[in-house]
This record gives structure tokens, C-alpha cells and sequence, in this order.
């Protein structure tokens, strides 16, 4: 008797939880929308799709969303293949080795972003990269290579040598170990790295404004941008357009978890 009481908890808990978490989300999806929404109207009166098809059709909003796609698919693929022999080179060192690379890497996480963002764009200007496109690029493959660096780290301490062993013995050659051996069996880690070199990039704010200096704009900075204006609409559109890449990316991360063809023992 007391079953279906715990169910009936569980199911508003659940309810409650979902309509608390999807809230925010169709805000949104109403402000994108609305056109002459005030206090105290329920809904908006008129149902508008222009901050839609300005997001495509406005240079500028058009150049910020193009900056973000390159910076958030560079700084993905390069921080990939730079932190993939980095944590594997690490993992086979010795244990203080594995400790120091890991501390520099968790403190390019850990490390407040307006702090980093001072010193990184002191570098960027004494580089001549100050408020380009380059500079920012630089300025996000700091925070990413940190991430993906403890990524492969986890990865390569578990990972078992006699695979590759066993290949060689069997007369690969490095490449043929590489491609045969390693890159199926990395697919999955790549795929998440990728995955999370993109989606530390297209979220950022701090190192971009700073480093960029305003001379470089994004999709986030031209969302708060809107907002401070006082332009919600155009605000509500850039924010889902935020989610929509970030959504694709983690979409095709799981798709290529799923066609893994082995695990990593």
C-alpha cells in the first residue's frame, strides 16, 4: 500500500524536475518568436520569425556565427592532435612525469578565465596576434588542450601495450600499428575529444573578449551584446542557435561511440 504513494512522489519529482530543466529552454523558443511581448500579456500577441532569418541574412550576426564554427572545429581538431601524443607520451613516463603534466594541464582548466585571459592576451600582443582571429584561436586552444590532455592521460594509463606488441610481432610496421591497431580502438576517445574541444570554444566568452579585444566577434559575444541592448528577441535566437552545433556535435560523438568496433581494456 504504501508503492503507490513512492510512485505518485517520484512521478511529480520527475515532473517537476523536467518542467524546471525545459523552463529556460521554452523561454527561449517564445522569446525568438515574440514581437510586442510586454508585461502583463501571458503570450505575445504576434508570432514574429524575422530574428530567424536575420541571423542568416545580417552581415554581422552572419560573420559571428561563421567566426565561432571556425574557431569552436580549429581549436577541436588541432587541440586533438596535439593532446592525443601528449597524454600517451605522458602515460608512459614515469609517474612524476605523469603528475607534473597533469598538474599544468588541470591548472589550464582550473585557473580562473579572467586571470588567464590577462596572460594570455599580454602573450597574444607580444606575438602581434592582438585582436585577430589567430590570436583568439591561440588564446582557445589553452583551455582545450588542458581538457583533452587529462582525457588522453586516462586514456593511455589504462591502455594495454600488448595489443601494439602483439601487431608487431606479427609484422606491422609503426603506420599499420597506428591505423590498424590504435585508431579503432580510439575512435570513441577522439570522437569525445573532439566532441569537447568544440563545445570549450564555442561556449567561450572571457578569453575571447579579452584576447580578441572586440575586434574579433562570436556568437556568445554578440548574444550578450543583444542583451544588454535590451534586444531580447534577437538575444533568444542567438542563445538557441548556441545550443543547436553544440547538440550536432555531442549527436555525432554518440554515433560514433555506438560504431566502436572495440574496447579499450
Amino acid at each position: 500500500m504504501n508503492a503507490r504513494p513512492l510512485r505518485i512522489g517520484r512521478g511529480i519529482m520527475l515532473v517537476s524536475l523536467t518542467m524546471f530543466a525545459m523552463a529556460p529552454l521554452l523561454m527561449l523558443i517564445v522569446t525568438s518568436l515574440a514581437r510586442g511581448w510586454f508585461h502583463p500579456q501571458v503570450l505575445p500577441s504576434t508570432v514574429d520569425v524575422s530574428g530567424w532569418s536575420e541571423l542568416l541574412t545580417d552581415t554581422s550576426r552572419r560573420t559571428a556565427l561563421l567566426n565561432s564554427l571556425v574557431l569552436g572545429v580549429a581549436t577541436a581538431c588541432i587541440a586533438t592532435v596535439l593532446a592525443l601524443p601528449l597524454g600517451r607520451a605522458a602515460a608512459l613516463s614515469t609517474r612524476g612525469v605523469r603528475r607534473i603534466v597533469a598538474l599544468l594541464a588541470f591548472a589550464a582548466v582550473a585557473l580562473p578565465p579572467v586571470a588567464l585571459g590577462i596572460g594570455l592576451q599580454l602573450t597574444v600582443l607580444t606575438m602581434g596576434l592582438g585582436g585577430s582571429l589567430r590570436g583568439v584561436l591561440l588564446a582557445h586552444l589553452v583551455p582545450a588542450l588542458g581538457y583533452l590532455t587529462l582525457v588522453f592521460l586516462g586514456v593511455f594509463t589504462q591502455w594495454d601495450a600488448r595489443l601494439e606488441e602483439a601487431a608487431a610481432t606479427l609484422g606491422a610496421t609503426g603506420r599499420e600499428r597506428w591505423t590498424r591497431v590504435m585508431l579503432p580502438l580510439l575512435r570513441r576517445p577522439i570522437a569525445d575529444a573532439l566532441a569537447l574541444g568544440f563545445l570549450v570554444s564555442w561556449a567561450q566568452v572571457a578569453l575571447t573578449l579579452l584576447v580578441g579585444g572586440g575586434a574579433v566577434r562570436t556568437l556568445p559575444l554578440d548574444v550578450l551584446a543583444m542583451l544588454q541592448s535590451g534586444q531580447d528577441q534577437r538575444a533568444a535566437v542567438g542563445a538557441l542557435a548556441l545550443t543547436i552545433p553544440a547538440l550536432v556535435v555531442l549527436g555525432a560523438a554518440r554515433v560514433a561511440a555506438r560504431r566502436t568496433t572495440a574496447v579499450i581494456a
